[in-house]
C-alpha cells in the first residue's frame, strides 16, 4: 500500500512542481540591497548607522473594503485619470500558524483611483479558495513556497504519518502581478492559477487554471504584449523525457463573451540542459520579432520538490544557486515557433526582471537588472527581514546587488565566422559576442549605469514607457533603489547617458514606479512615474507619489491613513 501511494504521488509531478512555482518572483527582486554606500558619497557600511527596523512593512494589516477619499498634497494632472492597481502579501498568519516567507503572505488587492485632481483608496483580500480554507479551519492548510502545512491536528498518529504521501493540494494565492489576457484582468504567480478580477470592485470572479488549456504546468507573472494585444508568456511542463520552457501565445481577442484563456497555444519548447533540473525563471525578452529566453544556474532539483513533503521540507528547499553552469540565452522566432540555432552564452548570473529587448543590425540587444550571485531566498524569511539593529545589517549584507547590463546577440552567425573577435556591429555598444572553437557564441556583457548606482545599493523593479518603446530602442527606464531590504528610493536611468536622477524621502519606502503617458505625447518621458509611498512610522501617512518623468520633481501625493505592507508589481488602467 505504501508503495502504491508512493508511486502515484511520483506520478503527480506536474502538479507538485507547480506549487513550487506559485511564488518565487519577483519577490526576489525586492531583496538584492547592498550596503557599500551612502548616498551622498561613498563609506563603508559598516560605519553606517544601522539600518531601520522594516518589520512593520511585513506585517499583517486589515483591507479597507470602503474606498475612502485621500488628502492631495500639491496636484495630480487633471489629464490623468484611472486606477493604479496594486498587489503582494498582507497576511502572514492564521490562528497559531505563522508563515516562514515573505513570498507565502495573502494576496492583498489595492487600488488607488484618480479622477479630475482627486484619489480614493480601498484594498480587500483575494478571495481565493486558499484564502477561504485557511479562514475556514484558522490554520495554515495549503502550503506556500516557504512554507509546509502541517497535517490536521485532530487526525490520528497514523493519519498524520499517511499523509505525508498524499499529493498537496496547490495555492491559487496568486499575489505577484496584475496581468492582462484578451481584455480582462487576472491576478497572477507562476503556477497553475490565475484569478480574474473585476478591477473596479476587485472582486475575484474566475479561477482560470492554465493546464486545462495547453499543456503547461502555469505562467510567469510578466507576459509581453504586442501592438494588437496578443499576449505572449513562458510555462514549464514536465513529463517522461525531462522537462520544457515553452513559448506560449494567446489571442488577442475572445471569439466568446465567456472566455478566458481559451486559444492559448505553445509555439516552441526548448528542452532543459538538464532533465531533473531545469532553471528558475522570473521574465523573459521580447522584441518585434524574437523571444529572449535566459536558462540560468538557478536551479529547481524536481526530486527534493516531489519529496518535500515526505521530508518535512518547503518548495523553496527545492531550489539552489549552481555557479558551475554558465548562463544560456534562447532566441526563438515569435512569428514561426522556430528556434534558433545560435548557442549564447555568459558567465553564471542571475536576472529576475528583465528592463527592455530590441533589434539592431542583425542582433538582438537584451538589457537586464543582474546579479552576479543567485543564493539569496532564505534572506527573505520573514524572521530575517524583521530583524533590527546590527542582526539586520547582516542579512542586508549577504545580498547580492542588482545592476542593470546589457548583452548583445548576433543573430546571423556563418559557420564561417572567424574566432575570437567581436561579432557585434554595435558601435554605440561595448557589449561583445565572441565565436568560440566549439561554435559557442560567448557573451560579454556592458555596464548600463555610472558609478553612482552602487551608492544606491543597485537598482530592481525596472519599467519603461511600455506602450511606445516596448522591443524598441530606448534611453530610459524607471526602478526601485535598495540601500535597504526593500525599495527605498525611484531612481530614473538614463542607458544612453549612462546618468541617474534618483527621489528619496528618508524613513519612506516607494514601490514599483510604473509609468503614465501624457496623452498624444511621442516623447519617451513625457508622462508621470506612480508609486505607492509606505513607511514604518505609524506618525506618518503612507502616499501615493507623483513625479514628472522628465525631471522627477514631485508635482504631487495623496496621502491615507491605512496601514499597508510592502508589495509586488502593479498596473495603471486608463479611464
Amino acid at each position: 500500500m505504501f508503495f502504491q501511494i508512493f508511486l502515484r504521488f511520483v506520478s503527480n509531478l506536474s502538479t507538485f512542481v507547480t506549487g513550487f512555482l506559485s511564488v518565487i518572483v519577483h519577490r526576489i527582486p525586492v531583496l538584492k540591497k547592498y550596503m557599500e554606500n551612502t548616498h551622498q558619497k561613498k563609506v563603508i557600511f559598516s560605519k553606517r548607522k544601522s539600518l531601520p527596523c522594516i518589520a512593520p512593512l511585513l506585517t499583517t494589516v486589515e483591507e479597507t473594503p470602503q474606498i475612502i477619499s485621500a488628502r492631495v498634497r500639491g496636484h495630480f494632472p487633471t489629464w490623468l485619470n484611472g486606477c493604479l492597481l496594486r498587489i503582494g502579501p498582507g497576511k502572514f498568519e492564521y490562528g497559531k500558524d505563522k508563515y516562514n516567507h515573505w513570498f507565502d503572505g495573502m494576496a492583498l488587492l489595492h487600488q488607488f483611483k484618480v479622477e479630475k485632481g482627486t484619489v480614493t483608496y480601498r484594498s480587500k483580500f483575494l478571495q481565493s479558495d486558499t484564502y477561504k480554507a485557511n479562514s475556514v479551519h484558522d490554520r495554515i492548510v495549503i502550503s506556500e513556497f516557504g512554507t509546509l502545512a502541517l497535517p490536521d491536528p485532530c487526525k490520528n498518529v497514523f493519519e498524520r504519518f499517511m499523509s505525508k504521501f498524499e499529493p498537496p493540494a496547490i495555492t491559487d494565492n496568486t499575489n505577484v502581478n496584475y496581468v492582462q489576457y484578451k481584455g480582462d484582468y487576472y491576478i497572477s504567480t507562476e503556477n497553475n492559477f490565475m484569478n480574474k478580477v473585476d478591477i473596479e470592485t476587485l472582486e475575484k470572479t474566475e479561477k482560470v487554471d492554465w493546464s486545462k488549456f495547453i499543456a503547461v504546468n502555469g505562467a510567469t507573472a510578466h507576459p509581453h504584449y504586442d501592438k494588437d494585444g496578443t499576449a505572449y508568456n513562458m510555462g514549464n511542463s514536465y513529463g517522461q523525457h525531462g522537462s520544457c520552457y515553452n513559448v506560449i501565445r494567446v489571442p488577442p481577442e475572445k471569439v466568446d463573451l465567456g472566455e478566458t484563456i481559451h486559444g492559448a497555444q505553445v509555439i516552441c519548447s526548448i528542452a532543459s540542459a538538464e532533465r531533473m533540473k531545469p532553471s528558475y525563471y522570473h521574465s523573459f525578452g521580447m522584441t518585434r520579432n524574437y523571444i529572449v529566453f535566459i536558462e540560468q544556474p538557478l536551479k529547481m532539483n524536481l526530486w527534493k520538490i516531489i519529496t518535500s513533503k515526505i521530508r518535512g521540507k518547503a518548495f523553496s528547499d527545492g531550489i539552489s544557486w549552481e555557479p558551475q553552469y554558465n548562463t544560456r540565452f534562447h532566441v526563438v522566432d515569435k512569428h514561426t515557433g522556430q528556434l534558433l540555432p545560435g548557442m549564447y552564452y555568459s558567465k553564471p548570473f542571475v536576472t529576475f526582471h528583465q528592463i527592455n529587448a530590441f533589434e539592431d543590425q542583425g542582433c538582438v540587444v537584451i538589457d537586464l537588472c543582474c546579479q552576479n550571485d543567485g543564493r539569496s531566498l532564505e534572506v527573505y524569511q520573514l524572521q530575517n527581514l524583521r530583524k533590527t539593529g546590527k542582526e539586520l545589517d547582516q542579512v542586508y549584507n549577504s545580498v547580492a546587488r542588482s545592476f542593470p547590463r546589457r548583452f548583445v546577440l548576433p543573430l546571423h552567425v556563418s559557420l564561417n565566422a572567424p574566432e575570437a573577435e567581436n561579432l557585434s556591429p554595435l558601435s554605440y555598444s561595448s557589449a561583445s559576442a565572441v565565436k568560440q572553437a566549439d561554435g559557442k557564441i560567448w557573451c560579454s556583457y556592458e555596464n548600463l549605469y555610472p558609478e553612482d548606482l552602487e551608492e544606491e545599493g543597485g537598482v530592481e523593479f525596472p519599467q519603461i514607457n511600455y506602450g511606445q518603446f516596448s522591443g524598441k530602442k530606448y534611453q530610459f527606464f524607471y526602478g526601485c533603489g535598495f540601500w535597504h531590504l526593500v525599495g527605498d528610493s525611484l531612481i530614473k536611468t538614463d542607458v544612453v547617458n549612462k546618468t541617474l536622477t534618483v527621489w528619496r524621502e528618508d524613513g519612506f519606502y516607494p514601490s514599483e514606479p510604473v509609468f503614465v503617458p501624457v496623452p498624444g505625447t511621442s516623447e519617451e518621458d513625457g508622462g508621470v512615474i506612480l508609486s505607492v509611498v509606505i513607511t514604518p512610522n505609524q506618525n506618518e501617512r503612507n502616499f501615493l507619489l507623483v513625479l514628472d518623468a522628465k525631471n522627477f520633481e514631485e508635482l504631487g501625493r495623496a496621502e491615507v491613513p491605512v496601514q499597508m505592507p510592502y508589495g509586488f508589481h502593479g498596473t495603471f488602467v486608463t479611464i
